[in-house]
């Protein structure tokens, strides 16, 4: 429970209050109007994965593509199907629901057959590759994820638009958290701050959305001050830096030339914090302060995660584009482009159009 300071309802009215739109972009944007996710197709996404099948072993890798379905809920059919626990049935990440979204799975199946999976398969879902493979799918076994959107009846600047998507080719967007995390009318944020008041018991699992919730709105009011005073690329003394494609961190406490051109050159970004005691590397100086300044009124929520248990981590500031494509096409844009693990392609977006006046750009589905 956090303390008498923080009230269940105040902590609550941070929750509801928390809103994406009003986080800061970084190129000037938005640029235009546009909806995205008008059909499950205009939301494509292929995993990559950063593994190579065995081709034997206890373990049934496969490769799923999913229309308009949760990854739980194949998750779970997949688990009747094969007539196994829940816990011998795992993915490597969460995707979408309304969109077209190929995945991998994986069924721990010692000593048994493949099962046959035309019971569960039809139009919105089909099984595209099995094999096996000597180890359990773990969460997070991805290089990242290759994105082939449609945004529909786009109206604005498309001069602008080109020079902002451009300008994240060359140095990135902002690496906030999207929407999906925050569940539909921040019901996740809602459920972490009555957990942390102490008047909610909940299952594992929700629990879990609940605590991963409130670490991502820390880091996303992180990274808006950082946007705000202009350091979310160009870094502070006492930065913790994580490497590009990579889990590494290291800190600097002193900023010299080669700090700043690798920054630039993007092979360093600065980062964030995924609140939680004990971090492995934590930043001082000019960024532990500009951090603390962000997180003033959310301390409570820190205080909170920490009582948790859950153990800091660090989250680049910083996301990058690789192969990033996009063209006008009467009144839509076709984009493709690969991010890697963990970055949203609605952050990438939102850099550069909104939603249309009364209308979300992005659909609440889930």
């Amino acid at each position: 429970m956090v303390n008498s300071s923080a009230p269940a309802d105040a902590l609550v009215l941070q929750a509801r209050a928390f809103s994406l739109v009003e986080l800061p972009r970084a190129w000037g944007g938005p640029a235009g109007h546009g909806l995205l996710r008008v059909r499950p197709e205009d939301f494509f996404v292929e995993e990559i994965p950063g593994f190579e099948p065995d081709g034997e072993g206890e373990h049934l890798l496969l490769l799923v593509e999913k229309r308009d379905l949760n990854t739980v809920d194949v998750a779970n059919a997949l688990r009747r199907l094969s007539g196994v626990r829940q816990v011998d049935v795992s993915y490597a990440g969460l995707k979408d629901r309304f969109s077209v979204s190929r995945q991998w799975f994986s069924i721990y199946l010692p000593g048994k057959p493949d099962p046959s999976f035309g019971e569960i398969e039809g139009d919105r879902l089909r099984v595209l590759k099995a094999v096996r493979h000597s180890r359990k799918l773990r969460r997070g076994a991805l290089r990242g994820n290759r994105f082939r959107l449609v945004v529909r009846e786009f109206s604005g600047d498309p001069g602008r638009v080109d020079g902002i998507f451009a300008a994240i080719a060359r140095d990135g967007f902002p690496n906030y958290f999207g929407e999906q995390r925050f569940g539909r009318n921040n019901s996740n944020l809602v459920t972490a701050a009555e957990l942390f008041a102490g008047g909610r018991r909940m299952p594992r699992a929700q629990k879990g959305f609940a605590l991963s919730a409130a670490r991502s709105m820390l880091f996303n009011r992180v990274l808006a001050s950082r946007i705000d005073s202009g350091h979310w690329i160009r870094p502070l003394e006492g930065e913790v830096f994580q490497l590009a494609g990579a889990r590494g961190l290291f800190r600097e406490t002193v900023l010299d030339d080669e700090l700043r051109r690798r920054c630039a050159d993007l092979e360093i970004s600065p980062t964030g914090p995924l609140w939680g005691r004990d971090a492995r590397v934590q930043p001082l100086g000019a960024a532990r302060d500009a951090e603390y300044m962000a997180l003033a009124e959310y301390m409570p929520w820190c205080e909170a995660l920490e009582k948790e248990g859950l153990e800091g981590d660090r989250r680049a500031l910083r996301a990058t584009a690789a192969e990033l494509h996009w063209a006008f096409r009467n009144d839509h844009i076709d984009m493709e482009f690969v991010l890697g693990r963990g970055s949203y392609a609605t952050a990438l977006v939102r850099e550069a159009l909104a939603d249309r006046p009364g209308v979300a750009m992005v659909a609440d589905r889930d």
